[in-house]
């Protein structure tokens, strides 16, 4: 077993190696053209006062908006698969209506949700949209594959739908709960930042796109690289958390 995960570490290893380097590379050679630049380049934007204090003020606008969305997401999708179980009439209208709000191109919700819930705060419905339809799906498929036995046993006994939701599908679905927050996580920094893109008075999105209006790539980058390792550090939180709780009910 260690020899295993010894070998899987050197292998990601080695992987990142290599991924900074060709990146290097192909920014120093410039192979892909000046939009892409090396990532000492980058690196050296980031270390400047000016720089890193621009990405840094703007990366915690992007998380904050994420984590709202990440709790909203997860919380409204809980509550509607859980209501779907206890009222079984109301299951194919939220499921419906759950695919049909994942459906519509954020890029036509985005007007809407700016002269609704403000500028400021689309970032974060956006977020929770993108966490809400995965979670739901996770939900509703974990309350829908309960063993026919146990809920015999309830019924026998009496028991209603909501009774055996709080005794018997919540628990039994707390591992498939931390699967689909692994799914989310990297869904709702996403979300986030592509909400920031419409208008929002800071974060990630608005200097992904205030850098590409006026060619700074450095910043470009720094930006979107800041993006994928605040997901992918997301993703493996959530990871690490199912796995203790995989094994704590298993």
């Amino acid at each position: 077993m260690r020899r295993r995960r010894g070998v899987a570490a050197a292998y990601v290893v080695a992987g990142s190696v290599l991924l900074v380097v060709g990146a290097e590379l192909i920014g120093r050679l410039e192979l892909a053209g000046r939009a892409w630049p090396p990532l000492t380049d980058v690196v050296s934007y980031v270390a400047t006062p000016a720089g890193g204090s621009l990405l840094w003020r703007n990366l915690l606008v992007t998380l904050e908006s994420a984590a709202k969305g990440f709790l909203l997401g997860a919380a409204v999708a809980l509550l509607g698969a859980a209501l779907a179980l206890v009222v079984p009439l109301l299951r194919p209208g939220l499921d419906r209506f759950s695919a049909i709000l994942n459906a519509v191109p954020t890029i036509a919700l985005a007007p809407l949700l700016i002269t609704t819930v403000g500028r400021e705060d689309t970032p974060a419905v956006i977020a929770a949209l993108s966490v809400g339809f995965l979670m739901f799906v996770t939900m509703t498929s974990a309350f829908s594959n309960a063993s026919e036995v146990y809920t015999d046993v309830f019924t026998v006994f009496g028991a209603s739908r909501f009774t055996r939701l709080v005794r018997f599908d919540l628990p039994r679905s707390v591992p498939a709960f931390f699967d689909g927050l692994t799914l989310s996580a990297p869904a709702a920094v996403l979300g986030a930042t592509i909400g920031e893109w419409f208008g929002a008075p800071a974060g990630l999105g608005l200097l992904l796109v205030s850098a590409m209006q006026n060619y700074q790539m450095a910043l470009l980058w720094a930006a979107a690289i800041s993006a994928t390792l605040v997901s992918l550090a997301a993703y493996l939180l959530c990871t690490r958390l199912q796995r203790v709780v995989a094994r704590r009910f298993a």
